[in-house]
C-alpha cells in the first residue's frame, strides 16, 4: 500500500500559486505548477478542479488563462484542503461483513471503528490549525 500524496500536491499547489500571485503575477498556469511538484501537469488540473469547486482557487479561460487564489493563504486551512481532495474517510472497514460467527469477524468493526473515530478527530483538528500562510513561510524558511 502506498502513501497518498494528494494533499501535499494540493498544498504545493496553492503555495506555489500563492507565491507567485505576491510576486506580481495574476495567473499561474498548471505546466509552471506541475513543472515545480515534478508531476504531469493533467494531475494538477484535477487537483484545482477540486480545489476551485471548494472556493479556494479561481480559473480564467482564454487568453491570459490559468490559476489564481479565490482566497488569502491567510483564510485557507489544510483541513480546508483536505476535504476538498480526500474524498473519503481516512481509513475502511472490509468490503464486505466478517463472519459473525467469529468472535473476532463480530467485534472487529466496532472496535475499529472506534479507533479511527478518534485518530480522525485529532486529524482534522491538527489540518485546521495549519493555515497555507504558515505552510509558505515554512516553505521559505527551509534550508536551501
Amino acid at each position: 500500500m502506498s502513501a497518498n500524496s494528494r494533499l501535499t500536491i494540493a498544498a504545493h499547489a496553492l503555495a506555489w500559486i500563492g507565491l507567485y500571485q505576491r510576486q506580481g503575477h495574476e495567473v499561474a498556469t498548471s505546466e509552471q505548477i506541475a513543472t515545480s511538484a515534478n508531476t504531469n501537469p493533467v494531475v494538477i488540473r484535477r487537483l484545482l478542479g477540486e480545489l476551485r469547486r471548494a472556493g479556494l482557487v479561481e480559473s480564467r479561460r482564454g487568453v491570459g488563462a490559468g490559476w489564481s487564489l479565490a482566497r488569502e493563504l491567510e483564510s485557507m486551512t489544510l483541513l480546508d484542503v483536505y476535504e476538498a481532495v480526500e474524498p473519503g474517510p481516512l481509513f475502511a472497514m472490509h468490503r464486505t461483513t466478517p463472519d459473525q460467527e467469529c468472535v473476532v469477524g463480530r467485534g472487529i468493526q466496532p472496535a475499529m471503528h472506534s479507533i479511527y473515530e478518534g485518530i480522525e478527530k485529532t486529524l482534522r483538528n491538527e489540518l485546521a490549525r495549519v493555515t497555507l500562510e504558515n505552510v509558505l513561510r515554512d516553505v521559505l524558511a527551509a534550508p536551501r
